[in-house]
């Protein structure tokens, strides 16, 4: 049920963008530079989103899986606990630009997950990163979608408005940020 729920959400969010104008930023954001992707492996926590529709509005413990693949792409796996259930969906990354070294991929699942027809392409540009890839702000070329995600279930408050501030400087409405429940420690 859970996940048939999810594959309808997904099914909405292709129309949605299939339809909705691109709210393109005045100044795109700046993506950083010369992210070693294998460093940036393993599983993150979402800290803060912008609400969409495509994920649970009373999501928690939301968390994204990234393993690199032979081929250079990324496996990932997003996950969310909603009512006690986990819900989950996988794609594949890749940089937009292989010639580039701006940290600006692009990400495509196929809905819905059990029988893979639509293909939903998003981006996911690293806006930024700090030198221990303990923390990161995730965005794009439009202002629809912003993530602060995280090593760990909780984020120092010093960090987190660092990384608030940094959003807000590259032209995020700030005000949307939702912060995401997380249980410690996590689920399984």
């Amino acid at each position: 049920m859970a996940s048939t729920m999810f594959c309808s959400v997904m099914l909405c969010f292709i129309v949605y963008l299939s339809f909705y104008p691109q709210q393109t930023m005045a100044t795109a954001p700046e993506a950083v530079k010369g992210v070693d992707l294998a460093r940036y492996m393993g599983r993150w926590y979402e800290i803060a989103s912008f609400p969409s529709f495509f994920q649970p509005k009373n999501g928690e413990n939301t968390r994204a899986t990234y393993t690199l693949n032979k081929n250079g792409t990324v496996h990932v796996l997003n996950e969310v606990w909603n009512n006690g259930k986990r819900n989950f969906i996988e794609g594949i990354a890749y940089k937009a630009n292989p010639k580039s070294d701006e940290a600006k991929l692009k990400v495509k699942f196929y809905v819905p997950p059990i029988l893979p027809i639509f293909p939903v392409v998003g981006d996911y540009w690293i806006l930024s990163l700090d030198q221990n890839y303990q923390y990161a702000l995730i965005g794009g070329p439009t202002n629809l979608f912003l993530w602060i995600l995280c090593r760990q279930t909780h984020l120092d408050d010093q960090i987190y408005n660092q990384l608030v501030e940094k959003a807000k400087e590259e032209g995020y409405d700030v005000t949307k940020l939702h912060k995401t429940p997380q249980s410690d420690p996590p689920p399984m």
